[in-house]
């Protein structure tokens, strides 16, 4: 899939465990996608409510961004990158995540 060069991102191959352990993740996906699965600590801002809702976002910590494909997840990792924030966008987003094999949850 294209990586757009200003966009910092990583795949769900070489996504370090380590990093998903220690990053606020964000998923940024409508309510009903939302509801049909989503990476275990998760926390749930759809992108249009983003930038209103940003103080939920900490300041102090990587934020890894997550959608359904990618596409908005890397709109909300340039807007965090704008302000100041430490964000890595999902290439790939739940739909590699799934493909991968990885866990999903529904909670």
């Amino acid at each position: 899939m294209f990586q757009n060069q200003q966009i910092p991102s990583v795949v769900v191959a070489e996504l370090d465990d380590t990093l998903l352990a220690e990053a606020f993740v964000l998923d940024v996906r409508e309510p009903d996608e939302w509801d049909r699965g989503h990476i275990e600590g998760a926390v749930h801002i759809p992108l249009g409510d983003l930038q209103q809702r940003v103080g939920e976002v900490p300041a102090d910590q990587k934020v890894l961004c997550v959608c359904a494909v990618g596409g908005r997840s890397g709109m909300a990792t340039q807007f965090l990158n704008s302000i100041g924030r430490e964000a890595i966008n999902l290439d790939g987003g739940m739909h590699a995540w799934q493909v991968s094999g990885r866990p999903v949850s529904t909670n």
